[in-house]
C-alpha cells in the first residue's frame, strides 16, 4: 500500500488509477494524515458487500438459545470485592 500527498495524487492522478487498477491500495494524505484510499472497482465492491451483509443481533442470539431444564441458577452468595 502506497501513500501519497493530496497534492502529489492531483500531480499523478493517472498512474495512482493504474496502480489502484491493479490491487494496489493507495492511501491519499492531508496534513499528513490519512483522508482517503484509491481502491479498485473489485475491492469497493467487496467492502460494499461486507457492510450491506445482515449481521447477527447479539440479543436475539441468546434468545434463540435452547430452554434446558438441567441448567439451574447457581444459589451461592457472591464474593466480596475489594473494588472502590
Amino acid at each position: 500500500m502506497s501513500s501519497i500527498s493530496v497534492a502529489e495524487a492531483k500531480a499523478g492522478f493517472a498512474g495512482l488509477v493504474d496502480e489502484a487498477a491493479n490491487g494496489e491500495f493507495v492511501t491519499i494524505t492531508r496534513h499528513g494524515k490519512p483522508a482517503a484510499v484509491l481502491v479498485s472497482v473489485e475491492a469497493a465492491d467487496a467492502a460494499k458487500k461486507a457492510l450491506s451483509k445482515s449481521r447477527p443481533n447479539f440479543g436475539d442470539f441468546l434468545l434463540s438459545y435452547p430452554e434446558n431444564d438441567d441448567l439451574d441458577r447457581n444459589p451461592a452468595t457472591m464474593r466480596k470485592s475489594d473494588f472502590e
